[in-house]
């Protein structure tokens, strides 16, 4: 993926109006994207495009993705969720 273009899904994965969302995409950006395909780099830039209240509830496990090709990244995203130190 080039600079700009990573730059520009950097933004859109920081910039939510969920907070829960721009740290779990914050995270998952830094720690899980670099290892991913480039197929699943598009898939989750696809998922990083997506509406807050149309994404949020695939993350936090309410509803269920039916996109098959976005299933996977999603429940990447649900093992790397940020959780408060106990």
């Amino acid at each position: 993926m080039e600079r700009e273009a990573l730059n520009r899904l950097q933004w859109r994965c920081t910039r939510r109006a969920l907070l829960e969302l721009d740290l779990i995409l914050g995270k998952f950006l830094v720690e899980e994207f670099p290892s991913l395909s480039e197929d699943d780099k598009n898939v989750f830039a696809e998922l990083a495009d997506m509406e807050d209240h149309d994404l949020w509830p695939l993350v936090n496990g309410t509803e269920e993705c039916e996109d098959a090709r976005q299933a996977a990244i999603v429940a990447m995203l649900r093992k790397s969720e940020v959780r408060k130190p106990q």
